[in-house]
């Protein structure tokens, strides 16, 4: 489903980027970034995926149904593959299409130009051996490793390197099937978990089995995943703001009475989120956590999980406040991104912060909704020593990944805004009212930072050029001259204000507005030093008199 209305579509030759930009991508990675006539002229409608893991000798054998609609009269479809897997034909109404290869993507002719404004399928084949996950999920591709009893643990993790590392599909975050089959068939003994409700079961006489799962949501292709064990088993329901949610757990055998226990949190990290963020936005296919043999990611409707069975981040506080201790960071994390990824997913990658922010933001509502604010700001201003301030969040290219302060310095970045507005029920109503504005859409940066400009009243377009597109930190500068404080902010941005929260000589707050120019408090008497409330991000700093 090409959820967003495209009013210019971007070509390969890299229209809009700044030369140095444009030369300096390859080809192979420009027909992966951008939205090429091969792509713009169909919009997906259902993936109908089939896929057999050979386990021992480490390879996939499968094919892609694609129903599509046809927005624009074309011929020539874009399908990527990344090497070494191969397309091995594409089937159109029962004949054969020319395909060519060029590197991971593959062209495939039709016998004719398709009309505009009707609705076809064709069937993509495709089998080899793919890429390997050097270090999952952030170098992702299959987990070909073995359980504690020696038995096949495989999984798929491909958010940075693309679905297409394992299955063939449209490669771009822009469109998105409505729904989606996944077929997965495993060798004798084990089990597949994948996304969506478990339809059948087929078994084979040679004591292979195919799994199929039904996804009946929008589903971005990263996404999309395979998870192969001897997992056990068992259901749960969670009465949700929507009514009834399932819940289905897969662990390994041998983890079934620790994860039992352990995995108390998904209740209440749902109840959490529902509170803040609005009902969970997939109670028709319900929710699933896995234990899968790397740290997990955020499998729409399918949440991976890999933290051990530890509170923390594998045993970690990130925060270094002791708040970070109190629960799972993947479970609460991964889960998070169900809202923020899943339902409202970017369009770009360039946008990556609109995932990343407000799921380490989500960290910090968990705690104040389950442990009190006051835990909550710690935990978050805590994280604050992991930021780098090396390059912006959003850099000035389009199409080109985050920096890494997408997550901490992003999760600030809105701690701060809350602050400012002084008012949790505006905040809260924002984040609900997004999850509804948004449901099931990609979006642009663009697009959230309006609506919440729109929402709070206020010009937001500074604060967020300073936080997402600068590296610098604002810092509250101050003068003490006689019984009166001069404040203003230094190292922001043109037309960057935002009111902060004050007290002189560690007394009451007070909201005061600084600018980039001089202004001033009269005080009773002389005062010694300001202090500013540690919940915005910024830094302050006393400067001698002119």
């Amino acid at each position: 489903m090409n959820k967003y209305c495209f009013c210019i579509l971007l070509t390969i030759s890299g229209f809009g980027l700044s030369a140095s930009f444009a030369q300096s991508i390859s080809r192979q990675d420009s027909l992966r970034r951008f939205i090429t006539p091969e792509r713009a002229w169909w919009d997906i409608r259902h993936y109908d995926l089939a896929a057999t893991f050979d386990i021992a000798n480490k390879t996939i054998k499968g094919s892609n149904t694609i129903s599509f609609d046809i927005l624009t009269t074309y011929q020539i479809m874009q399908i990527d593959l990344q090497e070494p897997l191969a397309v091995t034909k594409a089937s159109y109404r029962g004949s054969p299409l020319t395909v060519k290869k060029e590197g991971n993507v593959y062209w495939v002719t039709f016998p004719s130009p398709l009309p505009a404004g009707t609705s076809d399928q064709v069937t993509i084949y495709y089998e080899g051996t793919p890429v390997e996950a050097v270090r999952p999920p952030w170098d992702g591709g299959i987990t070909w490793s073995k359980d504690e009893n020696g038995d096949p643990f495989v999984a798929s993790s491909c958010q940075g390197i693309g679905a297409s590392v394992w299955w063939p599909c449209k490669e771009h975050m822009y469109d998105e099937p409505d729904s989606m089959l996944i077929r997965i068939t495993t060798p004798p003994g084990l089990t597949d978990a994948s996304n969506g409700r478990l339809r059948k079961i087929e078994y084979h006489p040679d004591g292979s089995r195919t799994w199929h799962w039904s996804i009946s949501n929008p589903i971005n292709n990263y996404g999309v995943n395979a998870n192969i064990a001897k997992y056990t088993h068992w259901v749960d329901t969670l009465q949700g703001e929507n009514g009834v949610l399932d819940l289905d757990f897969y662990v390994l055998e041998d983890h079934y009475e620790k994860a039992r226990t352990h995995f108390e949190d998904v209740y209440k990290t749902l109840r959490a989120f529902e509170y803040w963020f609005g009902p969970y936005p997939f109670y028709s296919d319900g929710y699933k956590l896995i234990e899968v043999p790397y740290l997990g990611m955020e499998h729409q409707s399918s949440v991976t999980y890999g933290n051990k069975f530890m509170q923390g981040y594998l045993g970690r506080d990130l925060s270094t406040s002791g708040w970070g201790l109190k629960w799972d960071f993947i479970i609460v994390h991964e889960t998070a991104h169900e809202w923020w990824a899943n339902n409202i997913t970017y369009e770009d990658i360039g946008d990556m912060w609109i995932h990343e922010s407000f799921a380490n933001y989500a960290e910090s509502l968990f705690l104040d909704y389950h442990f009190g604010t006051k835990a909550g700001n710690e935990y978050v201003i805590g994280t604050r020593h992991n930021i780098d301030n090396a390059s912006p969040i959003i850099d000035a290219h389009y199409n080109a990944p985050d920096s890494r302060d997408m997550y901490y310095k992003g999760g600030n970045m809105l701690h701060t805004l809350r602050t400012w507005l002084k008012d949790d029920a505006m905040f809260r109503n924002m984040l609900r009212g997004m999850q509804k504005e948004y449901y099931h859409k990609t979006v642009t940066s663009a697009q959230v930072e309006n609506y919440m400009s729109t929402f709070t009243g206020k010009n937001l377009d500074p604060f967020f050029d300073q936080y997402l597109r600068d590296t610098r930190i604002p810092v509250l500068e101050y003068m003490i001259k006689g019984k009166s404080i001069r404040y203003r902010y230094t190292n922001v941005v043109d037309g960057f204000t935002m009111p902060v929260d004050v007290s002189i000589d560690k007394g009451d707050m007070m909201r005061i507005n600084p600018c980039e120019n001089w202004e001033e408090i009269k005080t009773k008497n002389t005062p010694k030093s300001l202090q500013a409330d540690p919940n915005f991000y910024i830094h302050i700093k006393e400067i001698s008199k002119s």
